[in-house]
């Protein structure tokens, strides 16, 4: 699996392509000035060969030599942001090395998009791979933390590398599959949920869509029947994603601040480690 240094100008795209562009600004500073430092933690930019797409990832590594307890990233159909930086950032922080596949810029995805492109879940797979070979990383099953449709990535993948993922952290979790028609949306959860036995923490808003509560709230009661693990977090007066929002109340802010402790408590259980930041027990 090869790796390679990559900016793209994005000269020969079309002209909808240059906010998207701009939103990517900060990375490619990023790739340009090389290795960042945030608080003892070190971002590196690299490009990911996933079949003939090149997917960007960022990856955060904590202070110290490792090896340190693996955690694969996947953001939401809003695009990898500044946003994301922050959140992988807090999550090497806490003693995890953070792998997050750009999985919409490399095929060239606009923001928001309604379509679920199944390509896509190769690259997160080839993320994952990437992960679990990076030589600072524990030999561990690795934690995933996803947000939005991220999840829906999350089940995909464990039903399919179940033994690879020690556990699934989910905000707002999309448990059915996009493309589904809308009585499937409405009444049905992901197929992915009746086969999975990866434990999942499921974090949401509110005061977030009521399909997505309904949906996720599907999933819980499915995932607990079969027994597996699961705990479903419900946050009082909070809306739709309300750990990143510009206009965060007061009540958003420590919403958000108890998501990242519970997060963090729930990899820690189910990966096994003992103490932050050290590998999991066999």
């Amino acid at each position: 699996m090869k790796t390679r240094s990559h900016i793209d100008t994005g000269a020969r795209r079309a002209p909808g392509r240059r906010a998207a562009i701009w939103r990517s600004l900060p990375l490619l500073l990023a790739l340009l000035a090389g290795p960042l430092w945030a608080d003892g933690v070190t971002l590196r930019n690299v490009t990911l060969k996933s079949g003939d797409v090149d997917v960007p990832l960022e990856i955060a590594v904590p202070p110290g030599a490792g090896p340190f307890p693996p955690v694969l990233y996947i953001h939401a159909k809003r695009g990898y942001e500044a946003e994301d930086r922050r959140h992988i950032t807090e999550l090497a922080q806490q003693g995890y090395l953070v792998v997050a596949p750009d999985w919409q810029s490399g095929r060239m995805i606009e923001r928001w998009p309604a379509e679920h492109d199944p390509a896509t879940e190769n690259d997160v797979e080839a993320a994952l791979g990437y992960l679990k070979a990076l030589p600072e990383t524990c030999k561990q099953p690795v934690g995933i933390v996803a947000l939005s449709r991220g999840p829906y990535y999350a089940i995909r993948l464990a039903a399919k590398r179940g033994p690879d993922i020690a556990a699934i952290v989910s905000y707002y979790g999309h448990m059915q599959n996009p493309n589904a028609p809308e009585p499937d949306q409405l009444f049905r959860i992901a197929p992915e949920v009746m086969q999975i036995t990866t434990p999942i923490l499921y974090l949401i808003g509110e005061q977030d869509f009521e399909l997505r509560r309904i949906n996720g709230g599907r999933a819980f009661y499915a995932l607990w029947e079969r027994g597996v693990p699961v705990e479903y977090q419900v946050y009082p007066l909070a809306r739709r994603a309300f750990d990143f929002r510009p206009d965060q109340t007061p009540e958003e802010k420590i919403a958000t601040r108890h998501a990242r402790q519970r997060a963090d408590q729930w990899l820690q259980r189910w990966m096994k480690l003992d103490r932050p930041g050290q590998c999991g027990r066999p």
